[in-house]
């Protein structure tokens, strides 16, 4: 997007650590920080958090989703 992690983290008011650990999905996308970068993108808070969202159910997915699916199994809903 034409802009460096420090300059992100100078331009919405945090430690650029901070911005570096979402880069390398070491640290999620919090409410604060999701406030901050929709205030800077013009665009949501919801957008963000939706964002971290699809990438934690990702990572789950990745790192459990076989085992989760041995132990809870396919059940059929009912009403």
């Amino acid at each position: 997007m034409g802009i460096s992690q420090n300059h992100l983290a100078i331009k919405i008011g945090v430690p650029a650590r901070r911005i570096n650990e979402i880069v390398l999905g070491k640290r999620p996308i919090t409410a604060d920080t999701a406030h901050r970068l929709s205030q800077f993108y013009r665009t949501t808070a919801k957008f963000w958090l939706g964002l971290q969202t699809d990438y934690d159910l990702d990572v789950t997915a990745d790192e459990c989703g076989e085992r989760i699916e041995r132990e809870v199994g396919v059940h059929a809903a009912s009403g």
